[in-house]
């Protein structure tokens, strides 16, 4: 099975993909892990800050790392934001029905209410270098936007709403 998990910046993808390591033994891959060396080998002239371009620069090679995955019968976590929200129309229907998706996205209450944990838990899995430019309002804006287009293209997503306590059943599917 693949889990494909995104959603915006500090929701909490790579702290999920680790969750569901621990219990399902799946491996998860960090898609900012490929970003970050493609960038930093010179392999592209993007930056990190070029979200709709590395989207595109990106998704082509994740997505045949998942037809190779489903193709060889392996389980894995693929996390990060760089998932676009019409991704089932490049899988036929043999490839679909061993990928599970989620949108991960907080609501403009939970993120008022709870900012201050949201910033003290991003460093939960990872340690981020730099983590200045997250603010309320860019962290209002981005999940507001991953909310719009989650429910226009109508994936599957997971709304942060009340609590912080996301379970995701693998076995269930």
């Amino acid at each position: 099975m693949i889990v494909l998990i995104t959603g915006a910046s500090h929701t909490g993808k790579t702290t999920l993909a680790q969750k569901l390591l621990e219990t399902y033994k799946y491996p998860y891959f960090s898609i900012d892990h490929l970003k970050m060396g493609l960038i930093r080998s010179g392999y592209t002239k993007l930056t990190p800050e070029d979200d709709d371009q590395l989207t595109d620069y990106l998704w082509p090679i994740l997505r045949e790392m998942i037809k190779t995955a489903v193709e060889n019968q392996q389980n894995l976590i693929m996390e990060g934001c760089y998932i676009p929200f019409d991704w089932s129309k490049d899988f036929e229907k043999e490839y679909l029905k061993d990928i599970k998706y989620y949108c991960l996205v907080m609501s403009e209450t939970y993120i008022k209410q709870n900012f201050a944990s949201i910033k003290k838990y991003a460093n939960a899995i990872e340690n981020r270098l730099d983590d200045e430019w997250c603010t309320i309002e860019s962290v209002l804006e981005d999940n507001a936007q991953f909310f719009e287009l989650a429910k226009k293209h109508g994936v599957n997503y997971v709304l942060i709403d009340d609590e912080y306590d996301i379970s995701i059943d693998l076995e269930k599917l």
